[in-house]
């Protein structure tokens, strides 16, 4: 019987090599969106492969408690189980501190830090009764450094990594993981509208002198929701190159 992953924001980008790689090593998927998507069925397409398992998504605000609860009681019905979670939505409103307004701060709080929690105190009950399960939340090198004109981004990231090792702490005992991923700069759709010379001034930081693939982040994603990092628990993997 094939396992099942769950992974938030998986219309594209990280999220979708992710949900992607998981399908290509034989898991079943239930992936989440948030905007109205005409292409969604191709996404599914494009997740699926040639494989032989189950793909599925599902529309899904992360800050709305109620929509959780009642999208993972579709999930559950339809898949039976949620064997791995990786909470990867999340948004950004980038803006100098000075100019920013109380709901740009709060909106990406409550998606990035906010929408990880509402997800995982779902999941995670179930997983301790069965005394097994992984989940992974993707943070983000800024949590760690800071960075100007994130500090909405920023905040949410570290809390993100905080939580993360808190969580580990208090169900190791059940036998379920939590780990964290710190991506640093990453080729999406996202970092291409960049400035070139944003870009460039980016690259000259990066010791491996290139951006990374969505793809080698969801080579981690996997690791950690897989039996090859059965005593990997509480950790913040960063997968940046080394930004020097």
């Amino acid at each position: 019987m094939n396992k099942t992953v769950l992974v938030t924001g998986a219309s594209r980008g990280i999220g979708l090599a992710i949900a992607k790689k998981y399908a290509d090593q034989g898991f079943n998927v239930a992936f989440t969106y948030v905007a109205e998507n005409r292409k969604i069925n191709e996404t599914v397409e494009k997740v699926k492969g040639d494989n032989d398992v189950k793909v599925i998504a599902y529309q899904l605000n992360v800050t709305s408690v109620e929509q959780c609860e009642e999208v993972l009681a579709k999930i559950y019905e339809e898949f039976g189980t949620i064997d791995v979670l990786v909470n990867n939505a999340g948004i950004t409103k980038d803006m100098l501190s000075l100019k920013m307004k109380n709901e740009d701060f709060f909106s990406v709080v409550n998606t990035n830090l906010g929408g990880t929690f509402n997800i995982s105190q779902l999941v995670v009950k179930k997983m301790m009764r069965a005394k097994t399960g992984s989940i992974i939340n993707i943070s983000s090198v800024i949590g760690s450094t800071g960075n100007a004109g994130q500090v909405n981004y920023a905040a949410s990231k570290a809390g993100i990594i905080a939580m993360t090792k808190s969580y580990a702490k208090e169900y190791g005992k059940k036998n379920v993981r939590f780990n964290a991923i710190a991506p640093g700069f990453i080729e999406t759709d996202m970092t291409n509208e960049l400035p070139d010379s944003l870009k460039e001034n980016i690259l000259a930081n990066v010791a491996l002198n290139r951006f990374g693939q969505p793809e080698e982040v969801a080579n981690v994603a996997y690791f950690l929701g897989s039996d090859e990092s059965s005593f990997v628990n509480g950790q913040t993997i960063v997968v940046d190159g080394m930004m020097i």
